[in-house]
């Protein structure tokens, strides 16, 4: 068996294109997922009332780096068992990277928090929190499971966005930080049994199902993101 097929290299969402290693760093970073994260960050903003478009921009970009990419090279190099990824990285390599991605993210919270938005900082903090205990499985992986990932991937982003704009929470941010956690709830639920039948080669009609709404779930959540973006920018 070669070492392609001991890693997750031939996902959907992998480019079919290019040198392996540069396929490999596509593919850590999850993206269409990473692109769910962030668009619940960018939904959350647009329900406030009054929007201050730095501070979109801002926490797009710190949910690109801390989760999108932090987040998924703590996951390769926290696994415990067989890396999702192989060995086309090094340990010091991928430690870099997710060391330099935090630090950014969390400098530009910083300056937010200081200057403008103090209860960013509750997030801030959880989220941190469950970076590690999530991808490290510290506690002996309390923490890493299917319902602490919806709170951390889908619940948390949202009220951030919605907490940046507007310094406080709402009824309403709460609702729809509920729904969605549970569309990440939905993700990761499908991902898990998808990813397995991908490694064994199973079952390939219930994995293009599995794969068909993955990709509709993510694309979605982009798409209503970038709609909601385009009326604030167009009526506001």
């Amino acid at each position: 068996m070669s070492a392609e097929n001991d890693t997750r290299i031939n996902e959907w969402f992998v480019p079919k294109f290019g040198p392996t290693r540069f396929r490999v760093f596509v593919g850590l970073l999850f993206l269409p997922y990473t692109g769910m994260c962030v668009s619940f960050a960018i939904i959350g903003s647009m329900l406030a009332s009054e929007i201050a478009w730095d501070r979109v921009g801002a926490i797009a970009l710190i949910y690109t780096l801390a989760l999108g990419i932090s987040a998924h090279v703590a996951d390769s190099l926290g696994s415990k068992k067989t890396k999702p990824w192989g060995s086309y990285f090094t340990k010091v390599q991928l430690l870099t990277i997710m060391v330099a991605t935090l630090t950014a993210a969390y400098a530009i919270g910083l300056y937010y928090i200081v200057l403008f938005v103090p209860l960013l900082a509750v997030i801030a903090v959880l989220e941190g929190f469950f970076l590690f205990m999530y991808n490290y499985e510290i506690w002996g992986g309390l923490f890493h499971n299917d319902f602490w990932f919806a709170v951390s991937w889908g619940t948390l982003p949202l009220l951030a966005g919605y907490i940046i704009q507007a310094n406080s929470i709402s009824v309403l941010a709460i609702t729809v930080a509920g729904l969605t956690g549970l569309a990440s709830y939905t993700e990761i639920r499908m991902s898990r049994p998808y990813k397995q039948l991908k490694k064994t080669n199973g079952n390939s009609a219930r994995a293009r199902r599995l794969e068909n709404g993955l990709k509709a779930i993510s694309f979605g959540t982009i798409m209503l993101a970038l709609s909601m973006l385009a009326y604030r920018i167009i009526f506001s």
